[in-house]
């Protein structure tokens, strides 16, 4: 049995009538009745009591009736909600990040939930290095990555460029100086992050290019860790711009220009290429567009080419 049957049956239950319910539903007597007789067939029950006059309905009926009602019910409800989320009154985005990346999200995600307020958001942390596995396990729709994972499966968006800026806490020596050159950091102890990247092998690669030693004594889990380190004095860290702005502008750490370490990072915005994204991720990308336009630099949307 499907649904139109089921409704066919409601009708003529609420009218007691086969004519009558064939002409609310703007059909004729016998094809409202042969829907009927193909409903008890496949029910294996007498649906309506023949004998009486009323149109009243078997124990059969009755409990058909009952079920019915509730599936009909249920397809409104569905329909409903999926107009809902066309409509962006409800539905959840699944993001993923590092610690590092989540940081780039915080304000666009303060932007997205200002103009749908009824999304829920939820950022999942993550590796970099496992974005494409998870994002093909459907673990997340979107994640913020510094790498550009196969172009062949799957589609990036880069949205922020971001800086290597050295920091030190604002009694350093460095820190009257302003800036120094990689050959002066040979005697400095520099606290790093205990995760392998691209980025901590080009800076290694810069030392070592310029016969400087240099001295990570220090391995943390965090980059507020780092930070916090730093700030205790002796010791100074590269870290990207985006991770410590705040503490710049407070004083809390001091900026050291070196000119041969500001590489730059793009941040991308990450999805299946295959995926067809929900109505949530596709407005949550309008927000990422809306605010680089609005921004500018370092915030932009630019789609980037599938061959790599």
């Amino acid at each position: 049995m499907d649904l139109s049957q089921l409704e066919v049956f409601l009708m003529v239950a609420e009218e007691r009538s086969f004519s009558r319910a064939a002409k609310r539903l703007l059909r004729t007597q016998p094809a409202v009745s042969q829907v009927v007789r193909k409903l008890e067939q496949e029910a294996g029950e007498q649906l309506f009591d023949r004998a009486a006059r009323d149109g009243s309905l078997t124990a059969a009926g009755e409990l058909l009736r009952e079920y019915a009602l509730r599936l009909i019910a249920l397809r409104r409800e569905a329909t409903s909600a999926l107009d809902e989320l066309k409509s962006l009154e409800r539905g959840r985005l699944q993001l993923g990040a590092n610690e590092y990346t989540c940081l780039y999200l915080l304000p666009v995600i303060a932007e997205f939930r200002r103009q749908h307020p009824r999304i829920d958001v939820t950022v999942n942390r993550i590796l970099a290095s496992s974005i494409p596995e998870e994002l093909n396990r459907r673990s997340f729709e979107l994640a913020v990555s510094s790498f550009r994972p196969d172009p062949a499966h799957f589609r990036s968006i880069a949205v922020y460029t971001d800086t290597l800026w050295l920091i030190a806490s604002p009694d350093h020596p460095l820190a009257a100086a302003g800036s120094t050159t990689i050959a002066r950091l040979g005697k400095e102890i520099f606290v790093a992050h205990n995760v392998a990247s691209p980025l901590r092998r080009r800076v290694i690669e810069s030392f070592q290019k310029h016969r400087t030693p240099l001295q990570m004594f220090i391995e943390l889990p965090t980059i507020e860790a780092i930070k916090k380190y730093v700030a205790m004095g002796g010791s100074v860290a590269l870290v990207p711009r985006l991770t410590v702005a705040h503490e710049i502008e407070t004083g809390e750490l001091v900026r050291v220009k070196v000119e041969e370490l500001e590489f730059k990072r793009v941040l991308r915005l990450i999805h299946r290429r295959q995926g067809t994204l929900s109505y949530a991720a596709r407005a949550f990308l309008a927000t990422v567009r809306q605010m680089a336009e609005r921004l500018g630099p370092p915030y932009y949307s630019h789609v980037e080419r599938a061959t790599a």
